[in-house]
C-alpha cells in the first residue's frame, strides 16, 4: 500500500510538472485546440491521414493472417519439403525489420513500375506489414497449435483421420480461438506500425498531425488529438475481438478449450462420436 501510493504521488506530481511547463510555453491555451474544431483542418489533414492509416492497416491485417495461418500450417506439416522452406520464410521475415522491408518494396516497385506512382508509397507500406507480421502470425499459429493437449491428436490418428484431417477440423478451429488475445495484440501493432510509412511518403494520420503542428504551431495539441484517435481505434479493435472470442466461445460450432477429462473422454474406448 505504502508503495502504491508512493507510486501515485510521483506520478501525479510528474502530471503536474509537465503541464506546468506545457503552459509555460503556451501550448495549452485555447488558441492552440481552436483549430481542431474547423472542418477545413480535419479535411485538409486528419481524415486524409486516418483513411491512409485504415487502408494500409485493414489490407495488411487480412493480407497478413492469410499469409500467417498458410505459413504456420505449413510449419505444422508432416512433410519436410514443405515444413523446412516455411521455417526459413518464417525466420528471415521476422529478423528484417519492417522499415527495410518496406524501402525495398517501395523502390523495387518503383523501379518496375509495378503500381502507379499514387500507390507506391502504400503498396510498400502493405508489403512491409503483411509480410513480418505473417510470420509473427505463423508463429502464433504454431504455438497455439502445440499449446493443444496432445491426447486429442492421438484420438484423432487412432480413429483414423489424417494429419491434415486432424489440423482442419480438430486442432485449428480450437487454436483460432484460443489465440485471438495474441492476434489482437498483433493486430494492434499492424495498425501503429503504419506510422513508419512516413520514410517513404506514406500519407498516415502520425505524419499529418506533424504537418498540423508546423502549419498551427500547436504540436503538442496535434499529436495529443492524434494519440486520441490512434487509442480510440486501438480500443475499438480490441473490443470487437473480445465480442468475437465471446461469441465463437459460446456457438455451438464454435470450439471452446477442452478440459483433461474431457480429452480422456474423447480418446477413451467406446467414446461416442459427435
Amino acid at each position: 500500500m505504502v508503495i502504491t501510493a508512493a507510486t501515485v504521488v510521483v506520478t501525479a506530481a510528474v502530471i503536474v510538472w509537465v503541464l506546468s511547463r506545457l503552459a509555460d510555453k503556451g501550448q495549452l491555451t485555447a488558441a492552440k485546440w481552436e483549430p481542431f474544431l474547423t472542418a477545413n483542418l480535419w479535411k485538409t489533414y486528419l481524415l486524409p491521414g486516418l483513411q491512409g492509416t485504415l487502408t494500409a492497416a485493414a489490407v495488411s491485417i487480412v493480407l497478413a493472417l492469410v499469409l500467417g495461418v498458410a505459413l504456420g500450417v505449413g510449419r505444422l506439416s508432416t512433410h519436410a519439403l514443405i515444413r523446412w522452406p516455411c521455417a526459413v520464410v518464417i525466420e528471415f521475415f521476422r529478423a528484417v525489420p519492417v522499415l527495410i522491408m518496406m524501402i525495398f518494396a517501395y523502390f523495387l516497385y518503383a523501379f518496375y513500375g509495378v503500381f502507379p506512382s499514387r500507390y507506391l508509397a502504400l503498396a510498400g507500406v502493405i508489403t512491409g506489414l503483411t509480410l513480418y507480421n505473417g510470420a509473427v502470425i505463423a508463429e502464433i499459429v504454431r504455438a497455439g497449435v502445440h499449446a493443444l493437449p496432445r491426447g486429442q491428436t492421438e484420438a484423432a490418428l487412432a480413429m483414423g483421420l489424417t494429419w491434415g484431417q486432424t489440423l482442419r477440423t480438430i486442432l485449428l478451429p480450437q487454436a483460432i480461438t484460443s489465440m485471438l488475445p495474441v492476434l489482437v495484440s498483433q493486430l494492434v501493432v499492424v495498425l501503429k506500425d503504419t506510422a513508419i510509412g512516413y520514410q517513404i511518403t506514406f500519407l498516415e494520420l502520425v505524419r499529418q498531425g506533424k504537418q498540423i503542428g508546423a502549419s498551427y504551431s500547436n504540436y503538442i495539441p496535434a499529436l495529443i488529438v492524434v494519440a486520441a484517435l490512434m487509442i480510440g481505434i486501438n480500443f475499438a479493435l480490441s473490443a470487437l475481438a473480445t465480442r468475437l472470442e465471446v461469441r465463437m466461445r459460446r456457438s455451438r460450432r464454435g470450439p471452446a478449450p477442452l478440459h483433461g477429462e474431457a480429452v480422456e473422454q474423447e480418446g477413451a474406448p467406446g467414446a461416442k462420436a459427435v
